[in-house]
Formats: structure tokens, sequence, C-alpha cells
């Protein structure tokens, strides 16, 4: 499904940065865009950035069933800064909270958390209804075997030695006395 991201650009607090940009909402089944502005009041302006596709995998059914059970179900956009015409190049967006603590490991990418529509939620609801398979717990069997019977990484048996490797120096000293 195309996702368009809306990006609003206020002044920045600090003499370093002179504008914030921030992500405030998506708009499910929108027509591509490229940087159009929305709405403008006073010195913040709304920009309708990109309309990346959201695509959803069965594979990650879970991932997307967790995100819904937040408080606030929300999508992840996740921007690149370029230099340029406009400060972010609009990666992708994903319903998967999983995906998105990927993406923000390396740094370089921004990754914005917002509140999903009311109708992408039904829809990625719909779609964990259809392929999400709860993984039943199996519990390992204890084994009854005895592992401390076998000394195992004792040394090198190639190698003839004196006596106990693992003796303390102290333990050594009072053996040659």
């Amino acid at each position: 499904m195309p996702v368009g991201v809306v990006l609003r650009r206020t002044p920045g607090v600090t003499r370093w940065a002179k504008w914030a940009w921030r992500a405030v909402a998506v708009l499910p089944g929108a027509a591509p865009a490229d940087w159009r502005e929305l709405r403008r009041e006073g010195d913040a302006v709304e920009y309708h950035a990109d309309t990346p596709v959201l695509e959803l995998h069965g594979a990650e059914a879970e991932a997307y069933l967790t995100g819904l059970s937040d408080a606030v179900p929300s999508i992840y956009v996740i921007m690149r800064p370029v230099t340029g015409e406009h400060p972010y190049e609009i990666l992708r967006v994903t319903a998967s909270p999983y995906e998105a603590q990927d993406y923000t490991d390396s740094g370089d990418e921004l990754v914005e958390k917002v509140p999903m529509p009311e109708g992408l939620v039904a829809w990625v609801r719909s779609f964990i209804e259809e392929f999400y398979e709860e993984e039943v717990f199996v519990k390992r069997k204890r084994r009854n075997a005895r592992v401390d019977l076998h000394e195992d990484g004792i040394g090198d048996p190639r190698i003839h030695k004196a006596g106990d490797i693992y003796a303390s120096p102290a333990l050594k000293r009072r053996r040659m006395q």
C-alpha cells in the first residue's frame, strides 16, 4: 500500500540548527509526491515528502502484532539525512518495531514513530489475522547423562606434562618441597 509521509519543518531552538524536521503523519493510499507543501502556519510548514510503499510480509506477522499491541499503534518512518535541496530522503515505512530498531543500530538513519491511522490499523490487523500463526512452546527434555565425569579440554594429549596443569603456583611450590 502506498503511504504518504508528512514532514513538519519548524524553526530550530538552537543556533546550530536552523530548522527542526519531524515526521508527523502518514497518508494511506496517497498519490506520489515530491516535497509538496501541504500547510503553512507562521514559520511551521508541513510537506508531503514522499510516498513509499508499505509492504507486509508473512514472516513478520508477529512483529506487526507487537506494534499493534502498543498503547498507540504506530508506523515507523525511516529517513536518511542528505545534502541538497531537501534535508531527508525517505527510505521506507514499516509497521514492524523490530525492523525499525534494526535501522536505529547503525546511527546513519533517523527513525520516527508516527501514530497509525485507523484505516491502516484495520488493514494491518486483517493481514495479521490471515498470516499469523502462534508458535507452540515445546519444553526441552532434560538429559540424565552425567557430563561432569568426562574431563574435556585438559590440554593437548600429545604433549607430556609433569603434573596438574591447573594447579595454583602455591600448590606447585608445596609439592616441590
